[in-house]
């Protein structure tokens, strides 16, 4: 994984700040279990048991890992909004609203070109196949 691996427009979204279009990006359909780690680091994101289908267009999830975000104002295009980045990479990966299912009532908005989906393997902790990924 690193910069030089990534498309055109993961490189726009990632490092320009930029949004796919709606239900265009990759893993917005994706329902197995696993995890989705950032692009650049490798680090791990979201686990695949907080997404849930927002209908916006985009991967929503109601929780990131521990430390695996971090959350900063964002008053770009006349707005004020909460702008959610990788901690281990720094790249843009969307957005988070208060308007998600419990248990916390968010909703990351997340651009799924900026997701790389690693698929849970049976009878393995998922901490291993996101290790062997990298």
């Amino acid at each position: 994984m690193g910069q030089r691996l990534l498309t055109p427009e993961q490189r726009r979204i990632a490092f320009e700040k930029g949004t796919e279009i709606p239900f265009t990006g990759s893993n917005l359909d994706e329902q197995r279990n696993g995890t989705y780690v950032d692009p650049v680091s490798g680090a791990p994101l979201f686990r695949s048991d907080t997404k849930f289908h927002s209908g916006t267009g985009w991967p929503s999830f109601f929780n990131p890992l521990p430390g695996a975000v971090v959350e900063r104002v964002d008053r770009s295009q006349g707005m004020v909004r909460t702008e959610v980045v990788s901690a281990s990479s720094g790249i843009h990966l969307g957005h988070v609203f208060d308007d998600g299912p419990p248990p916390t009532g968010k909703r990351y908005c997340i651009n799924g070109d900026v997701l790389v989906f690693v698929p849970d393997k049976p009878g393995e902790d998922w901490r291993v196949a996101v290790k062997a990924s990298k």
